[in-house]
């Protein structure tokens, strides 16, 4: 087994801690804030100072980068029949991965919500929200007839509706909180999915 096999699974569980830690950590520490009603990126504004620096780092800038990573690694599996889909789901995979990522670089700033700073982190977001929703159905349209992957497109599609639903939709229902951090469950949760892929035993 190669080393990049040996280290996908750890690093999208690594993902996962990250973020978790990271906002359970932060969101103890700081007060006033709930889980319920606030968003992550509250944690991570720029009035928190170094404490939001870190919250960003670890649940935003280091999650990104090993999305990116599972992104381009999983790329370098599909099938080649696989086509041109395929491709280019991953390359937005990739992309919405970054974007995950920016938004720990690009703080909220809780003083100018709507503007400056704030609209770039939220740029961020919606990079992310939008590319990868896209990257996973041409993903999945593109790996659906291949063998031993269908499981994974289905799994994959879903996601991205996850995403799409938590995103834009949810907020309505669960509060804007729960929306959002179901998305990110959702886009976590793909990471484990591409470590594995393909999820048919046997499959090449």
């Amino acid at each position: 087994m190669s080393l990049s096999a040996r280290l996908r699974l750890p690093v999208a569980l690594a993902a996962i801690a990250s973020v978790v830690i990271a906002a359970l950590l932060a969101g103890m520490a700081t007060e006033g804030y709930s889980q319920l009603r606030h968003p992550l990126g509250w944690l991570g504004a720029r009035q928190l100072g170094v404490p939001g620096t870190l919250f960003g780092l670890f649940a935003f800038v280091l999650p990104g980068l090993g999305g990116a990573w599972l992104a381009l690694e999983l790329r370098g599996r599909l099938p080649a029949a696989a086509g041109w889909a395929a491709r280019i789901g991953t390359q937005l995979a990739l992309l919405a991965a970054l974007g995950f990522a920016a938004q720990g670089v690009l703080p909220l700033d809780l003083e100018a919500v709507d503007e400056g700073a704030s609209r770039l982190h939220a740029t961020a977001w919606v990079l992310w929200a939008l590319a990868f929703p896209l990257g996973a159905l041409l993903l999945a349209g593109g790996l659906w007839r291949m063998g031993g992957w269908r499981r994974f497109a289905a799994l994959t599609a879903l996601a991205g509706m996850l995403v799409v639903a938590g995103g834009f939709l949810g907020s309505g229902w669960i509060g804007a909180a729960g929306a959002q951090r179901v998305a990110f469950a959702a886009w976590l949760g793909w990471g484990v999915l591409a470590a594995l892929a393909p999820l048919n035993r046997g499959a090449a």
